[in-house]
């Protein structure tokens, strides 16, 4: 708001470059040797004993009294005061270009876009600060948020970045201390430093004031926005009508959408941690959705699982590699395996149907066994399809119930399916002797009717593998 042509070397600058004439009194160098020393009665040598036995002769100026930290006090007609009071409207001026008008996003707005709104504030907060810099005072958090709550506000309602209103800001006080330094006179460092210090504690106040206008906002405006694009977005999943709440939400509706299913373990930790995840997760992954969509996504989630909904305007291959970043994103977060299915150009109409069964191929892939990351339909048909409702299901299901009280020869042909014909390395995977192995094969077979060497047979038994991991059975059987 307190919007950077001028910038941290311009101040320097400006103070340095008088720097030999602020003390006319001494050198503006360092003394070497007595004959260095001036010869003003303000300055005087001051021996210091050294260890080593050598004098040591220091110049002291003026009386041995405690230096002040205050800065010293200045009445409204100080001659530097008063510069900076004509010029005023000038220099405010030159300080909205330097902030709000080099900082970007907003350095591309139309020019004058900020100056009805925020110049006059600028200009009013900032002869009211010289004023009372005349009147040996501070201005109080009260008479800062006059000026700077309004614009705040403003800024917050339209969406402009925090981090970017603040370094505006910051860009401003740098181009106004500049200024200061320009207008003083080399007999007027006492003035430069409380005007400056006197704007640094201004600056502060503003920053403060700044940060919990933005907070109130967003609890006031941002979150009704939010249960209102939930809302939408329920909707949608659900098949309801949706353009009032779309206008509640302030939401264009799309013909098509691209449906992703996002689906994570769930947490086994108390509540009230579990809760907290949740929250962290929500955050996160409206963050990671909104940096794919340039505005605010559509979704529901619940820390676990979810459907987010993104506008599609055509099919696009970057699209693809942007949703597998997702999901590897999203993982790295979470610290846990994330499945993401994705269905592309969806009609509105079928949002519900599409987000149901993406719904299912994301757990059917964790559920599965599967590495976290991107699944459309064609990555799990084996999967998909044997697990759909059936008596072809059940009585699969049905041809590795022997086995289920017997975690060894569930491990085993697990172990003997992904390794085939080589039965050494199977083996040395479950850290058993190859002998062992070969033994608790036979017993898969004489259990189940159905032998893991045969090709055949090896198939039905992987099918019966895949169902009990999707839909676990019951463990009733005896121990094997």
């Amino acid at each position: 708001m307190f919007p950077n042509s001028h910038r941290e070397s311009d101040v320097t600058a400006a103070i340095s470059g008088r720097r030999s004439n602020l003390l006319p009194g001494l050198p503006d160098r360092h003394c070497t040797s007595e004959s260095d020393l001036p010869s003003q009665p303000c300055c005087r040598r001051q021996d210091f004993g050294r260890s080593d036995g050598i004098v040591v002769r220091h110049p002291v100026v003026g009386n041995n009294r405690s230096m002040s930290t205050s800065p010293p006090q200045l009445t409204e007609d100080a001659p530097l005061v008063a510069r900076l009071l004509t010029r005023w409207p000038q220099i405010a001026e030159r300080m909205l270009a330097a902030g709000l008008g080099t900082t970007q996003p907003t350095a591309d707005l139309p020019q004058g876009h900020f100056t009805a709104e925020v110049l006059p504030a600028i200009y009013a907060c900032g002869r009211a600060v010289l004023q009372a810099i005349g009147q040996h005072r501070t201005l109080t958090r009260a008479e800062v948020a006059t000026f700077v709550v309004p614009v705040a506000e403003r800024h917050a309602e339209d969406r402009i970045p925090l981090p970017l209103l603040l370094e505006a800001i910051h860009g401003s006080a740098q181009s106004v201390l500049a200024e200061a330094a320009a207008l003083a006179a080399p007999a007027e460092l006492d003035e430069l430093v409380t005007v400056g210090s006197r704007l640094l504690d201004l600056l502060r106040q503003i920053t403060i004031t700044v940060v919990e206008t933005y907070t109130d906002v967003e609890q006031s405006i941002y979150n009704v926005e939010r249960e209102a694009r939930r809302e939408l977005c329920s909707a949608l999943l659900r098949g309801l009508p949706a353009d009032e709440l779309a206008a509640r939400a302030d939401t264009t509706l799309a013909e098509r959408y691209t449906v992703l299913a996002i689906r994570t373990a769930p947490t086994d930790q108390p509540s009230a941690v579990a809760n907290l995840i949740a929250r962290r997760r929500i955050r996160i992954l409206q963050h990671c959705l909104d940096g794919l969509t340039s505005t605010t996504a559509l979704a529901t989630f619940d820390g676990s699982t979810g459907i987010a909904l993104l506008p599609a305007a055509a099919e696009s291959d970057a699209d693809d590699t942007r949703h597998r970043e997702l999901a590897a994103e999203l993982t790295g977060h979470f610290g846990v395996d994330v499945f993401v299915a994705e269905s592309r150009w969806v009609a509105r109409e079928s949002i519900p149907a599409t987000a149901h069964d993406a719904a299912g191929l994301a757990e059917l892939a964790r559920l599965a066994g599967r590495p976290a990351g991107l699944y459309r339909l064609d990555d799990l048909l084996l999967e998909y399809q044997l697990t759909r409702p059936g008596p072809a299901r059940d009585r699969l299901a049905e041809r590795i119930a022997p086995l289920l009280s017997s975690p060894h020869l569930i491990e085993a042909l697990d172990a003997h399916l992904r390794h085939g014909a080589d039965r050494k390395s199977a083996a040395a995977e479950i850290h058993v002797h190859p002998n062992t192995f070969s033994y608790r094969l036979r017993r898969v077979a004489e259990l189940t009717d159905l032998d893991p060497t045969d090709p055949s047979e090896s198939r039905l038994l992987a099918a019966a593998l895949t169902i009990h991991r999707i839909y676990p059975a019951p463990d009733d059987a005896s121990p094997a």
